[in-house]
């Protein structure tokens, strides 16, 4: 294969490779990235946002390196693997007279270059995208044994990436529907599956907590064209940076002559068209259409050597946009060079800060997936993300980590406090203060179980304790949280549980306790549309252990 890849090529991949490297180097991590080295901190076939291909990156990359290349190394790797591909994509042979444009064009798309040097799911999504199109290609002009297993392969790498993967593997079947009678495609698919089951399991285990997260709990706001559906089209744009209008051009101008360009279009279109039926029930983030950009990029490098007066245009903005990427990236580096804060601006700083503040004791944040991993991640020391009825689950929610300060002298972060034993002032100028806690004691993986009562207006509560230890029963208060459609909080109120086994003082490890209640009624929102029971255990903040229930009328 290498000797397909010409020599200006190699040296401007080269380049690029060393570019990323160092900008991974001296850039800090962002919160989304420190979440996912936490991932990599306990190797699972699952996590609760995501499956867990990026944290197998993570952990590779920490065999090579320390601090931030050892969560990025192996991102950069891969993206650029991705421009490998992309080359091998294109047919055309009067490539090779256009190397730079391929470079200014690939470079000049703005998540792909942001990809290039962060490592987020989407990193490995755009790698395996571009290799499974490939291997597409390969399978249809000629479908080997070795391409069918490496096809299968690629499909479950892809689902281990992101589950947005699959509308990859969809829309590329619907382009070509004839797939369903071939032998080998079915291989491919099996294996894929076959691949696949331990992330089933893993889903089976853990309540199926990702869909859970991605299908009904994150649309949580009312619908705004402003701020969802034009909000989808202007990310399409920032996806693809001052190139924009060529490349969609570009794909507009473009004619599937076969079936593999067929499926380049499917793919795109499919993509555009099912994020844009999203777009009226949630807020679409950039990143979640950004595989179209593998086939945009064949697509518009194609169109780039049709036509010579759109060529010099996109290589003068190319020019352009490359400059301003440039200058971004310095700023993510150094932040005075424009005025704004970005997440890697100033972490280390307010990290020191706590640190010399809370010494080396365990730290526990409240209701931050965010800040819990990045001060873990600077300081070894362990933490915690202790979430509240006003947040959401997350990682800390299902995983061990609670065990890691329990029974431990911690200080607990917060907020929504007005004074402590200490305080620290994020980079955001966000005033936290902490306070000091003896014996740390939480129970955030109680599950709450709530049924309408068969009779009446009450209901069934069933409070299932899955540690191995018996839990005090007096130590645990109940609320109720009040949420309007779209499940944001308005309102919480303590509840008054009747024990149907009243002569049980501890909730043994294991073991189910039962409860009957009725609904208090609200005070500050009327017509509630949700409500969900939380425990507070030791006088800390109720939880989330049941799930949002919606109200019968």
């Amino acid at each position: 294969m290498i000797q397909k890849f010409p020599k200006l090529f190699l040296v401007l991949l080269a380049i690029v490779f060393v570019l990323n490297l160092v900008q991974g180097f001296f850039t800090e991590l962002i919160y989304d990235e420190v979440y996912y080295w936490y991932y990599a901190q306990d190797m699972a076939w699952g996590y609760f946002d995501h499956p867990p291909m990026v944290a197998l990156l993570v952990k590779i990359s920490s065999f090579f390196f320390n601090d931030e290349l050892g969560v990025r190394f192996m991102g950069s790797v891969l993206s650029a693997g991705t421009y490998m591909l992309l080359w091998l994509l294109v047919d055309d042979p009067r490539k090779k007279d256009y190397i730079i444009h391929f470079f200014l064009l690939v470079f000049s798309f703005t998540l792909m270059n942001a990809y290039g040097f962060l490592t987020l799911p989407d990193t490995p999504l755009l790698f395996f995208t571009a290799l499974f199109l490939w291997l597409y290609k390969c399978f249809l002009k000629n479908p080997s044994t070795l391409t069918t297993v490496l096809l299968g392969l690629v499909m479950a790498a892809l689902m281990y990436s992101k589950y947005h993967a699959v509308l990859v593997i969809l829309f590329v079947f619907l382009s070509n529907v004839k797939l369903i009678a071939n032998k080998k495609a079915w291989m491919a698919v099996i294996l894929a599956l076959v691949c696949y089951i331990p992330h089933f399991i893993w889903l089976y285990q853990n309540d199926f907590a990702p869909i859970t997260f991605h299908l009904y709990e994150r649309p949580n706001q009312a619908y705004s064209f402003g701020g969802f559906t034009l909000g989808y089209f202007l990310n399409l744009i920032v996806i693809i940076g001052l190139l924009f209008y060529w490349v969609y051009a570009s794909l507009f101008r473009f004619k599937a002559t076969d079936t593999f360009s067929k499926a380049l279009l499917y793919l795109v279109y499919g993509i555009l068209i099912f994020f844009f039926i999203s777009s009226f029930n949630r807020r679409v983030q950039a990143q979640w259409a950004i595989v179209i950009s593998i086939p945009l990029v064949v697509m518009a490098f194609n169109y780039l050597m049709d036509n010579s007066k759109s060529r010099k245009w996109m290589y003068r903005l190319g020019i352009i946009s490359v400059l301003l990427l440039f200058y971004a990236r310095a700023w993510l580096i150094y932040q005075p060079l424009f005025p704004k804060i970005y997440e890697t601006h100033g972490n280390e700083e307010w990290v020191d800060d706590l640190h010399e503040k809370a010494k080396d004791f365990p730290v526990v944040f409240e209701n931050s997936y965010r800040r819990s991993p990045m001060y873990e991640f600077h300081t070894g020391i362990p933490t915690f993300s202790l979430n509240n009825y006003m947040y959401r689950k997350n990682q800390y929610s299902i995983d061990g980590s609670e065990e890691r300060v329990r029974g431990k002298k911690v200080v607990y972060i917060t907020q929504y406090r007005k004074s402590g034993d200490l305080q620290y002032i994020d980079q955001d100028s966000t005033v936290f203060y902490g306070i000091f806690i003896d014996d740390f004691q939480s129970y955030r993986r109680l599950k709450c179980i709530v049924n309408k009562t068969e009779t009446g207006s009450g209901y069934d509560l069933k409070v299932y304790n899955p540690y191995p230890f018996d839990i005090l029963l007096e130590n645990l208060k109940y609320t109720i949280s009040y949420s309007n459609p779209y499940k944001q909080v308005k309102e919480m109120l303590p509840q008054k549980v009747t024990s149907l086994y009243p002569e049980s003082a501890y909730l043994k490890s294991k073991d189910t306790a039962h409860y009957k209640f009725e609904l208090p009624l609200p005070k500050k929102i009327d017509n509630p549309t949700y409500f969900r029971i939380g425990i507070s255990e030791n006088g800390l903040p109720p939880g989330l252990n049941g799930t949002p229930i919606k109200i019968q009328e």
